[in-house]
């Protein structure tokens, strides 16, 4: 019942209405990866505003075995784009630090040094930077805090894979852009050699409660409740409400 056309249209409106408010003459500025995503989002920038106000930023950890399909995507759109190496940036900080980060640690480090790139580009650019998380991985939390999670506007975060896809092919990007299975690009592994079930199995559970397999939705509802935090607002202390609790 999806109705990529339609939905597609509306995303281009919000997007020309977010920039109107929060930025008006402003640049969109998309991290560029090669993968559906950012394509799907820098895509939708183009349309909205205009080739001339999106700025790719693509940023290799060292060498990036699939660069080629970042620089097709700018190719394709015909984009204004930068290539900031973050490789000195990680491995100084990880010898800066007097402690041997976990395995975690290093694996969220370089979205978080990426983010910190896309936000130097953005505020010499007058730019604003879009976030390119969508409602499934959003769902179980395959998202880094600080990192791609962060952002100023965010086109894409209610929609699931298959539906970013269906958009995908209504902006008429290359389908090797489209179904380029992601990879964590530490292991090798896909996203769904990592969270155990796929993306099609994800997104019909999300949008119709429906799953077959009671192991998948175990692992789907333990990832969603643990990482529900990273979609909240930062707690914060409010000593009038504390106050009033009180007495």
């Amino acid at each position: 019942m999806f109705d990529a056309k339609k939905t597609k249209s509306e995303c281009v409106a919000w997007i020309r209405s977010f920039f109107e408010e929060n930025g008006k003459g402003c640049n969109a500025i998309v991290g560029i990866s090669g993968g559906k995503d950012s394509s799907i989002v820098a895509a939708l920038c183009v349309e909205a505003l205009g080739k001339e106000r999106v700025i790719g930023v693509l940023m290799p950890n060292g060498e990036q075995s699939d660069i080629d399909m970042a620089q097709l995507l700018v190719k394709h759109l015909g984009i204004q784009s930068y290539t900031v190496n973050i490789q000195a940036a990680f491995e100084g900080l990880k010898q800066a630090l007097p402690f041997a980060l976990s395995e975690q640690s290093v694996i969220n480090l370089p979205p978080r040094l990426r983010m910190a790139a896309l936000y130097a580009v953005s505020q010499s650019h007058n730019g604003r930077v879009a976030n390119t998380c969508n409602l499934s991985e959003d769902w179980v939390g395959y998202s880094t805090r600080y990192g791609d999670a962060a952002g100023d506007f965010s086109p894409c975060s209610h929609l699931t894979v298959q539906e970013m896809k269906a958009i995908g092919r209504e902006l008429a990007l290359p389908e090797v852009l489209i179904e380029k299975p992601p990879i964590d690009g530490l292991s090798g592994k896909t996203d769904e050699d990592n969270l155990g079930f796929t993306y099609a199995e994800l997104d019909r559970y999300i949008r119709t409660g429906e799953i077959e397999s009671a192991q998948s939705k175990e692992r789907i509802d333990r990832l969603h409740r643990i990482n529900a935090f990273k979609l909240k607002l930062m707690p914060a202390f409010d000593p009038h409400i504390a106050t009033c609790e009180e007495q």
